[in-house]
Parts: C-alpha cells; sequence; structure tokens
C-alpha cells in the first residue's frame, strides 16, 4: 500500500480545488481507524512476545499510564513526524493499551501532517515518486524498514532507559515458531 499522504496528496494534484483540511480530516480519519485495527489484531500476537520484551512493554505502558498525557503526547509526536505510526500500534497492541488519547493524539497529529503534505504536495512529492520509480523496491524497502524498527522497539530495555536515562537493548525474542 502507498502511504496515505501519497493517495491524499494525489487527489489534490489531481483536482486542485478539493479543501486541504477537510481531505487531511478525511484521511486522518481513516487513518485513525485503520491504526484502531492494527493495534487490536497486534494484541492477538501478545502470547508470541518473550517475558523480558512482556516486562518491558509493560513498563512502558505504565510510565505513560502515569503522564497525564502520556499516550496523546507520544500518538501525536508519531503521527505529526515522519516516523512510522505502525511500528507505534504495533507497539500499543503489544502492551494492550487502553487510551482514547491514543486515537485523539494521532489523528490531531495526522490532521497538521496531512496538512502540510498535501499543501506542498507538489515540491514533496515528485522527488518521493522519482526515488521509488521501481514500485517493488520502495514496497520492500519500506516494509523491510517498518519490520526492523519494530525488532529494535521491541529490544529497547524500557526499564533502563526510564529510570537510568540509558539505552540498553535486550535479545529480540519477539516471536517463537
Amino acid at each position: 500500500m502507498p502511504p496515505s499522504w501519497i493517495v491524499l496528496t494525489s487527489f489534490y494534484l489531481l483536482d486542485p480545488t478539493l479543501n486541504i483540511i477537510f481531505l487531511a480530516m478525511v484521511g486522518a480519519t481513516g487513518a485513525t481507524i485503520g491504526r484502531y485495527f492494527l493495534k487490536k489484531i497486534s494484541g492477538l500476537f501478545r502470547k508470541f512476545v518473550g517475558e523480558e520484551q512482556k516486562s518491558n512493554l509493560d513498563i512502558i505502558g505504565n510510565y505513560l499510564n502515569q503522564k497525564k498525557y502520556g499516550y496523546v503526547i507520544a500518538s501525536f509526536l508519531f503521527a505529526a513526524t515522519p516516523l512510522p505510526s505502525n511500528v507505534l500500534f504495533i507497539t500499543y497492541g503489544l502492551m494492550r493499551a487502553k487510551s482514547i488519547g491514543i486515537y485523539v493524539g494521532f489523528w490531531f497529529g495526522r490532521v497538521i501532517s496531512y496538512i502540510i503534505m498535501i499543501y506542498f504536495g507538489n515540491a514533496v512529492l515528485r522527488p518521493f515518486l522519482e526515488m521509488f520509480e521501481d514500485r517493488l523496491t520502495g514496497i520492500l524497502l519500506i516494509d523491510g524498514v517498518g519490520i526492523g524498527m519494530i525488532i529494535i522497539f521491541a529490544s529497547v530495555n524500557w526499564t533502563v532507559l526510564i529510570t537510568e536515562k540509558k539505552i540498553k537493548f535486550v535479545k529480540p525474542k519477539i516471536w517463537r515458531f
């Protein structure tokens, strides 16, 4: 699947009379609904995660639960930046996170990023498409980076990072087949 900002920008480039804010809001709503299902499905795979990673994920969840706007801010930052948000929602699913703030922050961050991407669409979209002229290469590269980010995120020792402010990794045991 192409990134949703490419689809929205393409719609706007095809019909510049479309309202950018409305288009961004529709896109953000669709992206948020998609992330809701991604989070739900990801939660089913928690049984395949090693105990050390489960403990790590629970520590992140507890940390975000202690902060008044922890989930809102984390989701907003991922949505408003080029960071791959699928990684975040897979992690939320593995954490079994339950907060409406996850979706509120994501939606607002996505609306802002989509408005910027649509508004600067021609300048942003053309170099991106030229970089991935071979569609298969682009798709494989983006998917590979996404899978790598999930593994790295699950390998961070969050206890050490949150308490000692040092980054330490644990051996990834995400899937046991």
